[in-house]
């Protein structure tokens, strides 16, 4: 399995360059901007751990962490951290079994023992941990980060927060603002702020308390993710819903934030000395054909989107403000924001339409997992089996 980034790299959580091991950070567009999807580099290759067969991605807005599973399992990271620290823990990671980043902390999940440490401070010890007792390891559930026994881990302090035992919590999305969680049920709770929809409750009021998402009541679901302000489910059927905030056209719903940026653009386009000005373009449409469009800016109610061609949905990742989908054929969709080029078309034009990345096809890849940054996205393939004549 390899591993494909595209989007913001401006601290070279894509692919590295000597002055970032000085702690400077890009300033040419080219290296910014990654629209086109690119093999993973590291500037941890060279140390003790480097990228392997059995590697997950883990991101934040400028860090990007190596999960490598096989052997001696360890965590890299790359982006804005510096050697000392890189160095200190990738040592301080050996046998981990799971971990998550942000922006401030790196948790890390043992067999025996969770550690989180401040990547701000040059530390020797976690900030935080906590041991793991035998009969919770020994439940039958099997937890990923967030989710730890009792609870999760948030993205600030205090970073354990306790969680109800009645909701059986299967998997967890953190957004730095609302939460959504999984139940072994294939229920979808919601908690947080409720400013954008994103809760999917109807209003724009937060909740304190986990909450159920009474329109889904009756669609188990198998998958849950969250962006900035928006979220989005998988039913078991392979159906995707959305709600939250769509400015950027991260739902994938008519976004007109998105049209007048095009607009203006064509308009531009339109006063340029060299146009040609005596046919009309396609964004003129004849008097006749111009009608009202319906916009959506905040959807507050989960929504039924649909990918065309019509397909199903195995996984699915939030960026900030764009969203990123694997079928079950091994096809990736994206639509959003993509002015770092995190939609990976090869462009840094932003989507209110799911677009498949047409990149792995061309290159016979079938992609099989897909992570997002805040502003960037990355996806694990496989090369496709040409069968034999």
């Amino acid at each position: 399995m390899r591993w494909f980034g595209f989007g913001f790299n401006a601290f070279g959580q894509i692919y590295g360059h000597e002055k970032l091991l000085e702690g400077e950070c890009f300033e040419a567009e080219q290296e910014v901007k990654v629209s086109s999807p690119t093999e993973l580099t590291a500037q941890e290759d060279t140390s003790e751990c480097s990228l392997k067969t059995d590697c997950q991605i883990r991101a934040s807005w400028s860090r990007r962490a190596s999960l490598c599973l096989d052997g001696d399992s360890c965590v890299c990271l790359s982006g804005f951290v510096s050697n000392e620290s890189c160095g200190n823990h990738v040592k301080k990671s050996r046998g981990c079994k799971d971990a998550i980043i942000s922006e401030s902390y790196l948790t890390l999940a043992f067999s025996d023992r969770l550690e989180s440490w401040d990547l701000q401070k040059k530390e020797t010890s976690p900030s935080w941990s906590m041991e793991i007792k035998t009969h919770l390891k020994s439940n039958g559930t099997h937890l990923h980060l967030p989710l730890v026994p009792g609870g999760y881990i948030a993205t600030k302090p205090p970073l354990y927060r306790s969680l109800s035992p009645h909701l059986r919590a299967k998997s967890l999305a953190l957004s730095a603002e609302h939460a959504i969680l999984l139940s072994a049920s294939g229920t979808v709770y919601t908690w947080g702020l409720g400013s954008h929809g994103q809760l999917g409750h109807g209003g724009l009021t937060p909740e304190e308390e986990p909450r159920a998402v009474e329109a889904l009541w009756g669609m188990p679901m198998s998958c849950v993710a969250t962006g900035g302000w928006h979220s989005v489910c998988i039913s078991d059927g392979g159906d995707l819903y959305v709600w939250g905030w769509n400015e950027s056209g991260q739902l994938g719903l008519p976004s007109r934030g998105l049209r007048k940026a095009t607009q203006q653009q064509s308009s531009q386009q339109a006063e340029s000395p060299c146009r040609d000005t005596s046919t009309p373009t396609a964004e003129e449409p004849q008097e006749e054909e111009k009608h009202e469009e319906v916009f959506i800016s905040i959807q507050a109610f989960p929504a039924l989107l649909d990918i065309t061609p019509s397909c199903e949905v195995r996984t699915v990742s939030c960026g900030c403000r764009h969203t990123a989908a694997v079928t079950t054929t091994g096809e990736l969709y994206t639509w959003g924001w993509g002015d770092y080029g995190q939609l990976g078309h090869q462009t840094l034009i932003s989507s209110d339409e799911p677009q498949r990345v047409e990149f792995f096809k061309e290159q016979e890849m079938r992609v099989v997992d897909v992570v997002c940054g805040a502003w960037n996205t990355f996806a694990a393939i496989v090369k496709e089996e040409v069968a034999c004549p």
